[in-house]
């Protein structure tokens, strides 16, 4: 039986999984970041290369966050309570000198990089995960005209938005990173918009936007309002297909789609594979097929590469210092670096897809590496070796990076040990064990939000032909999504002494058994196995 009486835990007997949680909860947990303006108390999470709370980096830490915070509202109020009239988002804010000796104040300092078409898609995001966590109805149906607002604001303005493609839009910049190619017209990192920008649809701003599109969707359905409701979800799925007819290469996404003709010589873009795409899939952009190409683009490129992890941020990277600065070199930053930011979201993406052993190693890589050193950076150049301030373009470089590790932590969490929660407080539920797929045969996982107390833990054995599943949980309609061992299907699925009616169905090679139930606490879950019909 489950242990109750702890907070989030995964117990297997393995150690690279035991400590994994334990080991990023370290990391966050040295990222938390509380400043006080105008006399109010607000606590987010730093980014790892300065001392800020970039609405970017904690929409996607809360993906770890939500597990051992319990503050998870007062940023995300700041950026809603800053936001400009016209709906803009304001990247990030600091009370914290970030250029030292040059900047010394420790004003109030809040900054929008005007190239970046992402941050209002992320805000969307950053509210929904902590209204996941929290529960607060109340909350979230006052931060819904900001979102329509923040939202709305880039659909209508001629700086994120393509009229000709109905795309979002941005500077030419390297995937979602904030500063542009500008040809050697400007003298150092170009942050702004000019009349010489060079404009383009870059695919991971519209996956974002599609992705907040359907979040939208779920809290107006959530909430009985199936007019705005649809209109979301319309709005969603004109996006993603025009996205895929634009975007797609016919093995990834295209990483700049130029709508300003220039050419770059020295690097064929052709071949570029970009941060966002295993994010795109993970948003849900990305049919089953096409996120088959992009983790085969990924295996293939691990076994070709001299680096040690195939976690690029651009591959093949732009010739040394295009962008501004001679620190932006072949395998720097954004530039080629490695990024256990794209190994997490590529673990994800791997178990969703049939490649849960591609997952596992992921997995099982990034264990190994924070097991050893007791560290993880943003980046990591090609050999291996991590990134320093004097390296990057950034004033600083941590080595508790929260916004790879919880990356990972999703990958790990809601990929190998399968608990996502599709609406709030575990109240809907997918359950995806896939334990099998790391020789695991026993485990108990336990997640919890620190906000509400929220919990759902299952107890996982495998056994004398029978996948074993104790479910504990509060009122949950449960859908399982469970792998089987290979050669084998599910003869019968009962839930207590109730049979149940299931589906067995294939994931590229795996074989999964699909079911769903409502559950009241606790279920014993049974699930008989039989060879695998080949034929």
């Amino acid at each position: 039986m489950i242990d109750m009486g702890e907070k989030t835990y995964i117990k297997t007997g393995r150690e690279e999984f035991d400590s994994f949680f334990p080991g990023i909860r370290s990391f966050l947990e040295q990222d938390s970041l509380d400043v006080v303006i105008d006399g109010q108390r607000i606590r987010g999470y730093r980014t790892p290369d300065t001392k800020s709370i970039w609405i970017r980096d904690y929409s996607d830490m809360l993906r770890g966050v939500k597990y051992i915070e319990e503050d998870l509202k007062s940023a995300v109020d700041h950026f809603a309570e800053t936001q400009a009239d016209n709906g803009r988002i304001f990247d990030y804010f600091t009370t914290f000198p970030e250029k030292i000796p040059c900047e010394k104040e420790n004003w109030v300092k809040y900054v929008r990089v005007p190239v970046e078409a992402d941050v209002e898609f992320r805000f969307v995001k950053a509210a929904f995960l902590a209204w996941q966590a929290t529960g607060d109805d109340q909350w979230i149906q006052k931060l819904l005209p900001k979102m329509e607002k923040a939202l709305r604001f880039v659909l209508t303005n001629p700086w994120y938005w393509d009229y000709e493609n109905e795309l979002v839009k941005r500077a030419y910049t390297i995937d979602t990173w904030d500063f542009a190619y500008t040809a050697g017209a400007h003298d150092w990192l170009q942050f702004q918009i000019t009349d010489d920008t060079f404009w383009g649809i870059m695919h991971g701003d519209n996956s974002g936007y599609y992705e907040a599109f359907r979040i939208m969707a779920l809290l107006y359905d959530y909430l009985k309002n199936e007019k705005l409701s649809k209109s979301w979800l319309d709005r969603a799925d004109a996006l993603k297909a025009r996205m895929n007819h634009v975007c797609w290469n016919g093995r990834f996404y295209t990483h700049f789609v130029k709508l300003t003709p220039v050419t770059i010589p020295g690097v064929d873009e052709s071949a570029q594979l970009s941060l966002s795409n295993p994010a795109d899939i993970n948003r849900g952009a990305a049919t089953h097929e096409m996120a088959v190409s992009i983790i085969q683009e990924y295996m293939e490129r691990r076994e070709k590469t001299d680096a040690f992890a195939e976690w690029f941020s651009i591959d093949p990277p732009f010739p040394d210092g295009i962008f501004g600065d001679q620190k932006l070199r072949k395998g720097a930053y954004v530039n080629g670096g490695i990024m256990p930011l794209v190994g997490g979201e590529l673990a994800k993406a791997a178990f969703d897809h049939g490649f849960e052993a591609y997952g596992v190693d992921i997995l099982k890589r990034y264990s190994r590496m924070i097991s050893k050193t007791g560290e993880t950076y943003l980046w990591y150049f090609p050999d291996g070796t991590p990134s320093t301030a004097e390296t990057s373009t950034s004033p600083e470089a941590t080595p508790t990076d929260g916004w790879g590790s919880s990356a990972m932590l999703y990958g790990f969490l809601e990929g190998l040990a399968g608990v996502e929660d599709r609406l709030k407080l575990f109240q809907r539920v997918r359950v995806s064990p896939r334990w099998l797929a790391a020789e695991v045969d026993q485990a108990d996982v336990r997640v919890e939000y620190r906000a509400s107390d929220a919990v759902f833990g299952y107890a996982f054995q495998q056994k004398e032909g029978h996948v074993l599943l104790d479910i504990q949980s509060p009122a949950s309609k449960v859908a399982f999504h469970v792998l089987l061992p290979e050669d084998s299907a599910a003869d019968s699925v009962s839930i207590g002494r109730k049979d149940v009616e299931f589906i067995n169905l294939r994931r590229e090679d795996s074989s999964y058994v699909d079911f769903t139930a409502d559950i009241e606490k606790d279920a014993a879950v049974k699930i008989r196995l039989t060879q695998r019909d080949r034929t």
